[in-house]
């Protein structure tokens, strides 16, 4: 029979870490909401009427205030992917996405989707997470 002494208790956790760190691993993600915009895209907050600004996937979104963080979010690329929505079966199930923010979700030209979400997606990210009928998603996103 093995005993331990209590005073060994914080050594032993410690060892534990060390040895199995991936028993502790935590997560850099944060959770937020997402929306969809319409084409027109251009101009944009972040880059005029560059077209080069989009990547070829189409994959971007509008930083809504939470990030835009006074335009230093331009260019930023995120890891998106849906995780629950008002209605089940909304996502896809393990899909993630990477977009890159070119515009401010307030300055959008057309109306998004939904109001006040973390991330306005062009319409092509948000079809690619989700059903593209639902008004808004509760995803989880992580900056690259």
């Amino acid at each position: 029979m093995i005993t331990t002494h209590p005073q060994y208790l914080p050594y032993l956790s410690l060892l534990l870490v060390l040895l199995f760190p991936q028993l502790f691993q935590t997560s850099n993600a944060d959770v937020g909401t997402a929306a969809q915009y319409a084409p027109p895209y251009l101009p944009t907050d972040c880059y005029g009427s560059d077209s080069s600004q989009f990547p070829s996937s189409n994959l971007f979104a509008a930083a809504g205030d939470g990030i835009w963080d006074n335009g230093a979010s331009c260019g930023r690329q995120y890891l998106v992917r849906c995780i629950s929505a008002a209605q089940t079966g909304t996502c896809v199930p393990d899909k993630t996405i990477q977009i890159r923010i070119v515009e401010y979700a307030a300055s959008v030209t057309s109306q998004p989707s939904a109001a006040g979400t973390t991330m306005v997606l062009s319409q092509t990210a948000f079809a690619a997470i989700a059903n593209s009928s639902a008004t808004s998603v509760n995803i989880e996103f992580q900056q690259v």
